[in-house]
């Protein structure tokens, strides 16, 4: 087995990658471009994976099969070790990975970064309203957190190479059965479907708080997740983890519902790329309406209850 910076040298910051079935996790475009282009995948599909890291310029495919984060810190430690920057996308794989990288390299490992440089790594804290910079003099291992810090799609075909790579069992935990995910506790930067409950969803009937607990019914109705706007979320009407933003979490859905939400810049930037966009308003003219697939100029809160008396088969509002 070859070291990646015998393969490649000068190959001072690296992407690490886990690929599950040919899918690259959230924000592995964004570790590749913090990684000059250049990474390591591994898991399973990996060279299936490749269409999805527009800014891959090279990359090795390392097929380790299921996902076991221990067998694998240790199986890539070897060929990581000579490169002095490991930067993984602060996924739910990624975390589980990145400490016990960092702990088979003996390195530290700095989590929750928004900018990674030769020398300084930026860290997002409190609830990312804190930027921190950390000088790192010597090797390192970061997760850059999804949304934070954009890609440039490359020119032309990437370099791909195989590396062979042997996994030998560890202390991982044996996974009996996969659930499915329940959309109300799922981790928000996941769900494909969000509802979410912005300031104007107070204006009716329903008290805010309320109001959002129908909103929550209904996304359970629908199989979505609920978020929020930080107004709604420093109200107290949703819990933090559940507000959407550059000062919360960075989602990506396939579809996400506005119901109230002007479109503030602090909540669109947590936005991602969403696949459709509806938003219900009664401000045609609200920088959310404007950005969305399909605009409702209508009352939110009625809409939403509404849309509760029929999912439910009541004749109740």
């Amino acid at each position: 087995m070859k070291a990646i910076e015998t393969l490649a040298p000068g190959c001072d910051t690296l992407a690490v990658l886990v690929i599950r079935e040919g899918t690259a996790p959230l924000g592995a475009d964004e570790a590749v471009a913090e990684a000059g282009g250049t990474a390591l995948l591994a898991g399973s599909g990996c060279r299936e994976a490749v269409d999805q890291l527009p800014p891959l310029r090279r990359a090795w495919c390392a097929e380790l099969g299921e996902f076991a984060p221990s067998a694998w810190a240790r199986a890539l430690a070897g060929p990581l070790r000579g490169v002095p920057r490991v930067v993984l996308p602060a996924s739910p794989d990624g975390r589980d990975l990145a400490p016990r990288l960092s702990a088979e390299l003996t390195r530290p490992l700095l989590a929750g970064a928004v900018r990674v440089g030769e020398t300084s790594v930026e860290l997002a804290r409190w609830d990312s309203r804190v930027a921190v910079t950390v000088e790192a003099s010597g090797p390192f291992v970061a997760t850059l957190l999804p949304g934070v810090r954009g890609s440039v799609p490359l020119d032309g075909s990437p370099e791909l190479a195989d590396l062979d790579v042997k996994v030998n069992p560890a202390g991982d935990a044996k996974v009996l059965e996969v659930l499915d995910p329940d959309p109300a506790t799922a981790d928000l930067a996941e769900a494909p479907r969000i509802l979410g409950a912005g300031a104007g969803l107070a204006s009716g009937e329903l008290s805010g708080p309320d109001a959002v607990a129908l909103l929550g019914k209904v996304a359970a109705a629908l199989g979505a997740s609920v978020g929020a706007t930080r107004v709604v979320t420093d109200a107290g009407w949703a819990p933090y983890e559940r507000q959407i933003g550059t000062t919360g979490v960075v989602v990506d859905p396939d579809l996400y519902v506005a119901f109230g939400v002007s479109g503030a810049t602090q909540h669109t930037g947590g936005l991602g790329a969403p696949r459709h966009v509806v938003s219900v308003n009664t401000d045609a003219s609200s920088p959310m309406t404007a950005m969305a697939d399909l605009g409702l100029v209508t009352d939110a809160q009625a809409l939403l209850r509404e849309l509760a008396r029929r999912l439910s088969g009541s004749d109740d509002a």
